[in-house]
């Protein structure tokens, strides 16, 4: 039975935050609030949480996780930033855009493109998933709460902990968040492209 955490969507209790972070900490998967929409994550290093999200999900091992970063610092740890992209990305974030960039040896094997080296980067604007990363202190591994067959998120908290109680160990009841995606922009080439248009605007990257 999964754990349930009622946490204020603008000033996140520090307490709840660290029950929550000690559990990623320890392997568990959470649900959790982002500013696109409810997501899973786990630990970056974890194998084991990451094939749980899989079989929840019913992923096969060619999709891409993303990695759930604080801020454009954390970004460029993990992937390569030129001038050019710094300052998109600058302006993007914290917003509800995932970026495709090139890997750098931090990003764990199995979360690369095994083909292009690339991975998927975003920082979200939403003061819960903020509050976890500040307190984890590196990156979540985190994919969008959607069910197999669905056409879209799960977006009440209630109904997450109902479908999922016995295989997340933990959902963050934050509130309403939407159920649109992130606008996804590959940045690997010179030229920016939007590969799916979302909820953040796509003007900063058109001609």
């Amino acid at each position: 039975m999964s754990q349930f955490f009622q946490i204020h969507p603008e000033t996140p209790q520090k307490r709840l935050i660290r029950q929550a972070t000690d559990i990623v900490r320890e392997g568990g998967v959470v649900a959790y609030p982002t500013d696109s929409a409810y997501a899973l994550g786990c630990h970056l290093g974890d194998k084991n949480a990451l094939d749980r999200i899989r079989r929840i999900r019913k992923l096969d091992d060619r999709h891409n996780f993303t990695l759930v970063c604080r801020d454009l610092s954390e970004i460029a740890s993990y992937a390569r930033v030129d001038n050019a992209a710094y300052r998109l990305l600058k302006h993007c974030t914290p917003g509800p855009y995932t970026f495709i960039l090139r890997a750098t040896s931090e990003v764990p094997r199995r979360l690369m493109h095994p083909k292009r080296k690339t991975v998927g980067l975003r920082v979200p604007d939403n003061a819960i998933a903020q509050a976890l990363l500040a307190d984890l202190g590196e990156p979540m591994m985190s994919v969008t709460m959607i069910m197999p067959g669905d056409e879209y998120p799960l977006i009440d908290p209630y109904d997450i902990r109902e479908t999922l109680q016995h295989d997340v160990d933990l959902v963050i009841d934050g509130g309403y968040c939407g159920m649109e995606a992130t606008t996804v922009v590959d940045m690997v080439e010179d030229t920016p492209l939007v590969m799916r248009a979302g909820k953040g605007d796509i003007a900063p990257f058109e001609d």
